[in-house]
């Protein structure tokens, strides 16, 4: 009896242990935690201490403490969550956000924090050692392993970032500036706890403490959705009169509405005769033979209209006929005119050769000009004479016309009664 009882003990507590075990494991109780904390800036409604925090639509922590910010401060509510591994390692140091998202229609909401895009993780797991430079020239495998933090060079270039993976130039750069010792991270090495958490203000890792405060993680908080509503209530509210006013403006639309379709129902009764008319008249504009012509002239204006037409017809008809005769002489008088400018061409040029003869003599003889003019003037002198001359004056008589003569003046009286007493004395 003793000995079935002591079994029974033993199965009972294997068990219990066993459910513990499991309950611990799927709790997340052998898990690594790490806590962190954002402020919000407008409460903490619909949040709770237990509720799970989310990453990616997963499970990965709880929400742990809930306060009050001080009255000083531009944050109200601080949040206080623990997020277990490996998730914390989806948190780096740029682009993680802590954003608190409604749930339901009830005004519950969710805290969730989202996967870094850039920088490095917050916290490490790797194995974290220090070593000096010439130790680390002989790692068999450098790449491997990386540098725990930022190392500024002595020329300021080429700068070695945290995290940046080992190589030999780096460590012979590093011995030249006379550096001795460099934390290395390695990343085979994974440990089970935290060896490293980021420092903001220090800007490069420190070592981890569950003591230290938590990583502070920037917030992305939406008003809840009883706010949210209590808004939109609130504008449409302040909008309701204007929605009235527009709905009896509607109204005033329909009713004018109305009243043009049933004038137009009016209208379209009374054009009735209207369509009709255009109708025929249509009808006669549709003719081949000309209907609007004999629509809108008289039968006397439109048989004089028709006489009037083919009178034109046949002064067109003639007129193109003297234009194509004279479109003919034009080109005969053309073809004619380059004949006789053909035919002109030799004079001309016979006319040039005598003028430049003549030209070429006048520069030769420079007296020629001078001569000549002695001779027109001693030939018109003789020719005077020989009009006052009695044999030769006949000859110079000029002939009668039907004009009446002129009165003889004064000087041409005497004149003349010279004349006559010269011709007395002459015979």
């Amino acid at each position: 009896m003793g000995c079935f009882v002591l079994i029974a003990t033993l199965l009972l507590a294997t068990g219990f242990s066993y459910y513990i075990y499991h309950t611990a494991k799927r709790k997340g109780w052998f898990d690594i935690k790490v806590s962190y904390c954002t402020t919000l800036p407008y409460s903490a409604a619909g949040l709770r201490v237990g509720d799970p925090v989310k990453l990616m639509g997963f499970d990965v922590g709880e929400i742990t403490r809930i306060d009050t910010q001080p009255p000083e401060d531009i944050f109200n509510v601080y949040v206080e969550f623990r997020i277990r591994s490996p998730y914390f390692g989806y948190l780096w140091t740029e682009g993680s956000r802590a954003r608190v998202l409604p749930s339901d229609f009830m005004g519950n909401r969710i805290l969730e924090v989202t996967k870094g895009t850039n920088g490095v993780p917050t916290h490490l797991t790797w194995e974290i050692r220090e070593y000096t430079v010439r130790d680390a020239l002989e790692f068999p495998e450098p790449h491997r392993k990386a540098f725990l933090n930022a190392v500024n060079l002595p020329d300021q270039t080429n700068n070695i970032v945290p995290l940046q993976p080992i190589d030999r130039d780096h460590l012979q750069r590093l011995a030249e500036a006379g550096i001795d010792r460099i934390k290395v991270v390695d990343r085979a090495a994974e440990t089970k706890q935290v060896t490293a958490v980021w420092s903001v203000i220090s800007n490069c890792y420190l070592p981890y403490s569950p003591k230290a405060k938590p990583y502070w993680l920037p917030p992305d908080e939406a008003p809840a959705l009883t706010e949210r509503l209590d808004i939109m209530l609130q504008e449409i509210d302040r909008n309701l009169p204007s929605f009235f006013a527009m709905t009896n403006q509607l109204t005033e639309i329909l009713t004018n509405a109305a009243l043009l379709t049933a004038h137009a129902d009016q209208l379209l009764v009374q054009s009735q005769p209207l369509l009709t008319n255009l109708t025929t008249i249509s009808a006669i504009l549709t003719n081949a033979e000309g209907g609007l012509g004999r629509w809108l002239l008289p039968p006397d204006l439109y048989a004089q209209t028709l006489t009037t037409l083919s009178n034109a017809n046949e002064t067109l008809t003639n007129a193109s006929a003297t234009l194509t005769n004279a479109s003919a002489m034009l080109v005969t008088a053309n073809t004619n005119l380059g004949a006789l400018i053909a035919q002109l061409e030799q004079p001309l040029q016979n006319l040039s050769t005598i003028i430049s003869n003549l030209n070429l003599q006048v520069q030769a003889n420079t007296n020629f000009v001078t001569t000549l003019h002695a001779l027109v003037a001693h030939t018109d002198d003789l020719i005077q004479g020989l009009k006052r001359h009695w044999l030769f004056r006949g000859a110079f008589r000029e002939k009668p016309t039907n004009v009446p003569p002129a009165k003889p003046t004064s000087s041409q009286s005497r004149d003349s009664k010279g004349a006559t007493r010269m011709r007395e004395l002459t015979r």
